[in-house]
């Protein structure tokens, strides 16, 4: 490279006033040893409805690498993510959380697997013990069922950060979907792919913005974003079920022929209506899941929709 390449850091916030001082300090002191590279800080304000925008203002006049995109509202992590890869003009993008879970001290590691020719660095977190164990158990579970049923397989126990190559950014921008799981988007996209492991430190300060309930949901879109096994295996259950009835008509049938007719209960014919009336609520549900993205796909409406783009003065 004849110029030193540009490494773009980008960081979705929503309401991050507590953190984003001390992440920017300790990025800083990381590439105040990485001479060879230059650095571009694109923040992404998802919302906030903290004074997260003014101190990012405030940081923009004395740190000119500082890049702000302000969103019109919250549009969630996925959008956000999305919309600073979009403003990243770097050479590779590094996504990062302004939390300080995702330790700034791996980058040179990161750009050393870039250097060798990696598009890919995957950040594998090789313990998660900041987390409860009910998260830890639930991660575990719905990496396995993903890559279960779907294809590509994720790669377990990583998130968002990673470095991407400026040709992995490119690619990305091609993909016109609008219900974006990114971790899956990642690993669809391919290219030639290395892994760093570290260990997950602690929040810094705030809380998680994904609550038990939104990760849920974040699982059903995973899922639902890039496999069709979910609608697949109705078919087999219905089959199944369709067999039990016919092998359970067949008895009855033989056993009034040779037996008699006997008085049968209620109590059996009230669960079974209510259990495959279950089944049938749980097959259209996920029918309705599928429908509800096709629906929201075809508004063709954008990602996300930035306010006011802010840079500093170099």
């Amino acid at each position: 490279m004849d110029k030193n390449p540009v490494i773009s850091v980008v960081v979705p916030c929503h309401n991050e006033a507590d953190c984003i001082g001390a992440f920017i300090e300790r990025l800083r002191r990381v590439f105040a040893d990485l001479p060879d590279y230059e650095l571009e800080l694109v923040f992404v304000n998802d919302g906030s409805t903290d004074n997260t925008l003014e101190i990012l203002k405030q940081r923009l006049e004395k740190d000119p690498e500082i890049v702000i995109v302000d969103l019109s509202r919250n549009f969630g992590k996925e959008a956000a993510l999305s919309a600073g890869l979009q403003q990243a003009s770097g050479d590779a993008a590094i996504p990062m959380d302004a939390d300080l879970q995702d330790p700034p001290e791996l980058v040179p590691q990161m750009l050393q697997k870039w250097r060798e020719g990696y598009d890919v660095v995957l950040a594998h977190r090789q313990s998660r013990a900041e987390d409860s164990l009910a998260k830890r158990l639930s991660a575990r579970w719905f990496y396995r069922l993903h890559n279960l049923f779907s294809q590509p397989g994720l790669p377990e126990n990583v998130g968002d950060f990673r470095l991407l190559d400026r040709r992995v950014i490119n690619a990305l921008q091609m993909l016109p979907e609008n219900c974006r799981f990114m971790k899956g988007i990642f690993a669809w996209l391919g290219f030639r792919t290395a892994s760093i492991d570290y260990d997950r430190p602690a929040r810094i300060a705030g809380r998680s913005k994904f609550p038990a309930w939104k990760l849920w949901n974040f699982a059903m879109e995973g899922l639902t974003s890039f496999s069709t096994a979910p609608l697949r295996v109705w078919t087999y259950i219905g089959a199944f079920f369709a067999l039990l009835a016919f092998v359970h008509a067949s008895i009855i049938f033989w056993r009034t022929i040779f037996f008699g007719v006997d008085l049968p209960g209620y109590a059996s014919l009230l669960v079974a209506i209510t259990f495959f009336s279950g089944l049938q609520l749980m097959g259209i549900g996920i029918i309705g899941e599928y429908l509800g993205r096709t629906y929201l796909e075809a508004k063709r409406r954008p990602i996300f929709i930035i306010r006011k783009v802010y840079r500093g003065e170099k």
